[in-house]
């Protein structure tokens, strides 16, 4: 949906469909589901402004959400609050006044922890929707619809894009906000900001190469996966560098690099 139509309707439709279709081959009721959200990662009060773009598409039951052209720390550490449920204290800083003082007007330090997150802002309302796409109960819901590996028993996934030069520049202190499960480098807005009209493609230029390795490292540092395109004949060696989230269409690339990882489907 970052250039596509933000069709509620038609993304609840989408689930449906897929619970028809189901179970997949691994015995999940669906594929899992990320969403593009067509919000900018570039500053957090941007952020916060559109967090209701992150409670619609939770609320039709998908199973993560993808921040686009995250520039900043801060911005991305409002994305991963707006889409957590106020009751999950993993991760959060230990300084914040309880809700209970903040009816009686206490307010956090500015000078707070600045690595820790702030209380979830998703709120009551579209929990039974959600999970019946989940095929489980509202209060089930409420308990595992929480970032992972934040929550090692939540199961949603978070991911950002690193798109602009701003977010190479500061890649190390966003993938170090706690909550992401993956991130990526955005070949074609970074290609078209460094003056490339045509996306380039790996190999990269110099200045591309330099700006993904920034991102691999940092997520090698915090161990978040790193996602990538992948096709048949390179699938091996994505795997063999690092690479944990593939993104591609063609049924032989999970194919073979299933294969090469000596994995199996669930019986």
């Amino acid at each position: 949906m970052e250039h596509g139509s933000f069709d509620m309707a038609g993304l609840a439709e989408y689930m449906r469909g897929l619970i028809e279709g189901g179970p997949t081959r691994s015995g999940h009721p669906t594929p899992t589901v990320i969403v593009e959200a067509p919000v900018n990662g570039t500053d957090a009060a941007n952020v916060r402004f559109n967090a209701w773009q992150f409670r619609q598409i939770l609320g039709r039951g998908v199973h993560g959400v993808l921040l686009c052209q995250a520039e900043s720390a801060d911005a991305v550490r409002a994305f991963v609050e707006s889409c957590r449920y106020p009751h999950q204290s993993t991760g959060i800083d230990p300084t914040l006044p309880s809700a209970v003082e903040r009816m009686h007007g206490a307010t956090r330090d500015a000078n707070a922890a600045g690595s820790s997150l702030g209380l979830g802002t998703r709120g009551r309302g579209s929990e039974a929707t959600a999970a019946a796409v989940w095929g489980i109960a509202p209060k089930e819901y409420f308990a595992c619809c929480d970032p992972w590996p934040l929550n090692p028993e939540g199961e949603l996934l978070l991911g950002v894009k690193l798109e602009s030069p701003e977010g190479i520049a500061n890649s190390e202190e966003i993938i170090a906000v706690p909550g992401l499960g993956f991130a990526e480098l955005g070949p074609g807005d970074l290609g078209l900001a460094l003056g490339y009209l045509e996306v380039p493609r790996d190999p990269y230029p110099p200045e591309m190469r330099e700006a993904r390795e920034r991102v691999f490292a940092a997520c090698r540092k915090h161990r978040v996966a790193f996602l990538e395109t992948a096709a048949p004949e390179n699938i091996a060696g994505k795997l063999d560098e690092g690479v944990r989230v593939i993104a591609g269409h063609r049924k032989e690339t999970a194919i073979l690099g299933r294969a090469h990882q000596k994995r199996t489907m669930p019986v």
